[in-house]
């Protein structure tokens, strides 16, 4: 492809991009498509010859795009939102245009400059501590596993890193019942293994007691363990539960274990000065995630790390072939040093182009507009028959089910909640999930794509409603 046929098709690809972005509303939420319908309509073998880029793009609308569940659909009311922008596109096409590595400073000098100043700006938007030093992630998966390496190799005099595990080596990590699952897949990783993971039980609004953490961490050291690292969470993915970070700060500092707090979804609420008593106590911890990439309307992937020990980091992943030193070590951020990666996408930009697009109010005109559409649809399911909520809503994720009356077992309650869900869903018009709450199938309703209105909620609740009291009523009459 020459850069004039090139300039030609990108022009063709932004005019279908806003279409698109103008018109997401249009596609069913999730596509009515069975497993191995996509696969059949691709050829088994690759092209032995060139193909024009109409006959591509034709098979992009044409298959591709029918098959996909549209995340910034106005009916998408599932998980966490995974939301971008239009700044955030133009960026990424500008990325990919650059196409540069950026592991080292020499590889992309603005590259690793503009990320260390835009993790300066997102440590004073969210009002974390100055002792924080920031980097850019994929995920808040691997920010996790970055935290639990660390705080293993901190503990052990980065002696494992050399030597490997031992059968002294029994360390233990803690975390709630709610806790995300991502952690149990952390610890497996780093070889500390998924019996010495602690899930510490909570309170009735499903946030981790701290006596209950105390407790765990003194057994253990009665027994002969060796506790490491606290998980904590601002905004659990069930039921964005809240668990209090101070007091479980004061415990680790008490202990000496290392503690992470992961905010991924609900960090991005800290923008907004009322949402910090989340935060209190966050400059006890040793590390801290939120992703851009779920609710600060920023492309996949971008995932913000803090930690408090800098140098503790660096020297748990730091690897230095001759040919990846340069003149310039001692005086610059070689990221490929602070994560797991060597090799790094240039994420940093994308922000840059949000936060200025937006800027700081307009990202939170947006962020408060979100957790009202959230504390209205609370309200509207207490006033609501024959819907329960099942979980405090201190943001805009809303946690319900519908209890029928007639209904005697929480088997029968359970299987109409989720047969609510499979007819919803299958229905194109919205897409929610759901969770287990106190062994009770919860459904959950969160909107905070980046162009959600208020009428998109209520549409979403209304289906929903309406769904739900249909399959209620024929549950009613077949007994």
């Amino acid at each position: 492809m020459t850069t004039n046929e090139f300039r030609k098709h990108a022009h063709e690809l932004v005019d279908w991009m806003a279409d698109y972005l103008d018109g997401v509303g249009e596609f069913p939420v999730v596509p009515p498509v069975a497993p191995g319908d996509i696969k059949k309509q691709l050829p088994s073998l690759a092209p032995e010859h060139p193909e024009s880029f109409e006959a591509i793009f034709g098979d992009f609308r044409s298959v591709i795009v029918p098959g996909m569940t549209h995340w910034q659909h106005p009916g998408f009311l599932a998980y966490f939102p995974a939301n971008n922008s239009e700044p955030s596109i133009l960026a990424e096409m500008l990325t990919a245009t650059l196409g540069a590595q950026c592991m080292l400073w020499l590889t992309s000098p603005a590259a690793e400059e503009l990320e260390e100043r835009m993790m300066e700006w997102l440590l004073d938007m969210l009002g974390l501590p100055a002792t924080f030093t920031g980097v850019i992630q994929d995920t808040a998966s691997s920010s996790t596993l970055v935290a639990i390496l660390t705080a293993r190799e901190k503990r052990t005099g980065f002696e494992i890193n050399r030597r490997g595990y031992t059968t002294t080596d029994r360390f233990r990590v803690y975390t709630s019942t709610q806790g995300h699952s991502s952690i149990d897949k952390d610890v497996k990783i780093a070889g500390i293994g998924i019996e010495n993971l602690v899930k510490v039980e909570v309170d009735e609004e499903f946030a981790m007691i701290p006596s209950r953490l105390e407790e765990a961490i003194q057994k253990d050291v009665e027994d002969g363990l060796v506790p490491l690292c606290v998980v904590s969470t601002i905004g659990t993915t069930s039921s964005t539960a809240i668990d209090p970070i101070e007091e479980i700060g004061i415990i680790c500092r008490r202990y000496k274990l290392w503690h992470h707090v992961d905010a991924s979804y609900a960090g991005t609420a800290l923008i907004l000065p009322e949402m910090r008593w989340m935060s209190k106590g966050v400059e006890l911890a040793d590390s801290f995630v939120f992703n851009p990439h779920k609710w600060m309307f920023t492309n996949f992937d971008c995932s913000a790390y803090f930690v408090k020990d800098k140098q503790a980091l660096i020297n748990t992943f730091s690897i230095l072939p001759d040919y990846l030193k340069t003149p310039e070590d001692k005086l610059v951020n070689n990221y490929r040093d602070w994560g797991i990666p060597l090799g790094r996408r240039f994420r940093a930009l994308k922000l840059w182009f949000v936060i200025r697009t937006y800027g700081i109010s307009g990202l939170q005109e947006k962020i408060r507009s979100h957790i009202q559409y959230g504390q209205w649809l609370k309200d509207e399911i207490r006033n609501s028959p024959e819907v329960e909520l099942m979980a405090p809503t201190p943001l805009n994720l809303v946690c319900f089910r519908f209890s029928p009356c007639k209904l005697t077992s929480e088997k029968e309650v359970d299987a109409v909640n989720s047969k609510i869900v499979e007819q919803l869903n299958r229905s194109g018009n919205v897409f929610i999930t759901q969770t287990r709450l106190n062994n009770k199938v919860v459904l959950r309703f969160v909107a905070g794509q980046t162009h959600t209105r208020f009428e998109d909620v209520q549409r979403g609740w209304f289906l929903i409603y309406e769904t739900g009291l249909k399959i209620c009523k024929e549950e009613y009459q077949t007994r």
